[in-house]
């Protein structure tokens, strides 16, 4: 069997459960992580053949896509603002969305007195370690604390860290607990992509998604969907250094509550849309006096 014949084959497999478009990136991927053969090479080399060792491989991985298995978790590896990280299934695999909040994060402190400065950064969330570990990449003098409830998550988001090079100060934390307060610092910049799914969208998602990746990073109860925001700003008001900020990913759905929010606790507010048109993102400052 050919490199070509093998991708046309996992390629009519796919069809059963994603689009063509998505059927053909998943397929992409998977033979050149088996083969190392990119989209190019079996145009140019028609007749590169797929020894046994790999035929097994890519029968593996086929039964386990089929299986609803994310690509990204039987990879072992997903892409995200131009770097390869390890995840699993104790992290959410990360979204391209989320570089749009970590390019508002940058753009913002690079026109702030913080370029000059050791900025203080905390990443509420590690999941594989994505944000705090970009931040890092682009800001070197920043010092980025990250905190995540999930143990495994943070042995992830260690592993990321030490793989691309970027030292993360990871600690093991249900932020939730504003007992657990006391442990955290006072920051210029405060980040997060909480939980913000309620758990009657479930119905309107993908099985791969409801399946696969951990519910305690995806879904929040109907009653209390904002939960995380309250609790961010609340601690805002005693952990952001002055003129600090807070950037959160948020609910497409639910823009103007989250901004109801920390509009209520005092803060002044920024909503940004995706490259999508959806309302994504959110800045908050305390107002001064």
């Amino acid at each position: 069997m050919t490199v070509k014949e093998a991708y046309q084959q996992l390629l009519l497999q796919l069809y059963t459960l994603y689009d063509d478009r998505e059927a053909a990136n998943i397929a992409d991927l998977v033979i050149e992580h088996v083969t190392g053969q990119r989209k190019i090479d079996r145009i140019i080399f028609k007749t590169l053949a797929v020894d046994e060792l790999q035929q097994k491989v890519l029968e593996n991985i086929s039964s386990q896509l089929l299986s609803h298995v994310p690509v990204q978790y039987v990879l072992k590896e997903a892409w995200f603002y131009g770097m390869k990280f390890y995840v699993d299934r104790n992290v959410l695999i990360p979204r391209p969305e989320t570089e749009e909040l970590i390019e508002w994060v940058i753009e913002e402190i690079r026109n702030t007195k913080y370029e000059i400065q050791n900025v203080e950064l905390l990443d509420i969330g590690t999941g594989s370690g994505c944000i705090p570990i970009s931040l890092k990449k682009k800001l070197s003098s920043a010092n980025i604390s990250s905190v995540d409830i999930s143990e495994a998550a943070i042995a992830v988001a260690k592993k990321n860290a030490v793989a691309l090079n970027a030292e993360i100060n990871f600690i093991d934390l249900d932020f939730l607990d504003e007992n657990n307060w006391k442990d955290l610092s006072v920051y210029d910049i405060i980040v997060s992509n909480p939980p913000y799914i309620k758990q009657s969208e479930q119905v309107n998602m993908s099985q791969h998604v409801i399946s696969q990746e951990p519910h305690l990073a995806l879904f929040v109860a109907d009653d209390d969907a904002l939960l995380f925001y309250k609790k961010i700003a609340l601690f805002g008001k005693k952990h952001l250094n002055p003129n600090g900020k807070i950037f959160v990913e948020i609910n497409e759905k639910a823009g103007k509550e989250t901004e109801d929010v920390f509009i209520q606790m005092e803060y002044q507010i920024v909503l940004k849309k995706d490259l999508q048109g959806k309302d994504r993102m959110l800045m908050a400052e305390l107002k001064t006096t």
